[in-house]
């Protein structure tokens, strides 16, 4: 594993219901540039992973009742 892959795939951030919808790379990120914004659907498992970068989100308080 290359220090890169290594970095990307310990890269977590939690979010919160405030920061629904979910995109990454999220406004004020230092990264902001990085890759094309791309929306991260986590309400209904409470995880996302963003296909470029590998940043995974969890949701604090996890899946919301109700959503698809």
């Amino acid at each position: 594993m290359t220090a890169d892959t290594q970095d990307r795939a310990e890269r977590q951030i939690e979010v919160t219901p405030d920061d629904l919808p979910l995109h990454c790379p999220m406004t004020g990120q230092t990264q902001w540039s990085a890759h094309p914004r791309v929306f991260l659907p986590i309400e209904a498992t409470g995880v996302a992973q963003c296909p470029y970068c590998g940043t995974v989100y969890r949701l604090k308080g996890g899946a919301r009742p109700g959503s698809h």
